[in-house]
């Protein structure tokens, strides 16, 4: 199965926020994040950033994302800088 190709959403960012939060301890690479939202990789590292920006995940020494202790689900949104990035 193809990853889906689009750019994400509101809607994307709320549904990766519900995983980390009804998983404590959920600790994905990238291209673990990929496979698992079925995203492209630009869109997923766009993704990814905007939850590290708000403070919502942290990424560990080694590449991979996990959620803060103590975040709780943020408006997060697209900037200009992640969409272009490519």
């Amino acid at each position: 199965m193809a990853p889906e190709q689009y750019r994400p959403t509101e809607e994307v960012l709320r549904r990766v926020q519900c995983e980390f939060l009804e998983m404590p301890g959920l600790r994905l690479t990238g291209a673990q994040a990929r496979r698992m939202w079925g995203l492209e990789a630009a869109t997923c590292d766009a993704l990814l950033g905007v939850l590290v920006d708000a403070k919502f995940l942290f990424k560990t020494r080694d590449g991979a994302f996990m959620r803060v202790e103590h975040a709780a689900p943020v408006k997060a949104t697209f900037r200009t800088r992640y969409l272009g990035a490519a």
